[in-house]
């Protein structure tokens, strides 16, 4: 079970699910609004704010986050874990985006919610996590965990790095 939640956590923090269905961006929302600054390679560490289950969700994790686009499809790839996913784009307003990712799998489902300030070579925000466990007999909800992280990114490369 530990080895399960161990991996589970893993890819929780690199927002990415393997198995997760196809998304693209909300109605509303065209790739062109989302700043190039977001695309590129970034350290991201995140460290636990508040949480209703301690046993499952880790105090921080660093990762690497590589955000890509290709057409109208914003793509996270985590080069440690080889797991990659579409994200779906919630909301641009200048700087501040928000992007989510929804993914059933086993009798969970996880929905991660990111919203970031991007500030030149860096971002700071917040990561809301939901995993909801349904029954396997009548797909009733079993429970409900949550935790929310406050993450900070470090662009590694990318356009608009700086140079000097």
């Amino acid at each position: 079970m530990k080895k399960f939640i161990c991996l589970l956590l893993s890819v929780i923090f690199s927002l990415q699910i393997c198995f997760a269905e196809q998304m693209t961006l909300s109605a509303g929302i065209s790739v062109e609004d989302v700043p190039e600054a977001l695309f590129g390679v970034w350290r991201v560490i995140a460290k636990l704010d508040n949480t209703n289950s301690y046993q499952t969700f880790k105090p921080q994790s660093l990762d690497m986050w590589n955000l890509s686009r290709i057409g109208d499809k914003i793509s996270l790839n985590n080069p440690f874990t080889g797991a990659s996913a579409e994200i779906s784009v919630k909301t641009v307003e200048g700087n501040l985006i928000v992007f989510s990712k929804k993914a059933p799998y086993d009798n969970k489902i996880l929905t991660d919610t990111i919203a970031i300030r991007i500030n030149d070579n860096s971002f700071s925000g917040i990561n809301t996590l939901t995993l909801e466990s349904f029954s396997n007999v009548d797909n009733h909800l079993l429970k409900t965990e949550q935790a929310r992280y406050i993450i900070k990114g470090e662009k590694i490369s990318g356009d608009s790095v700086l140079t000097k």
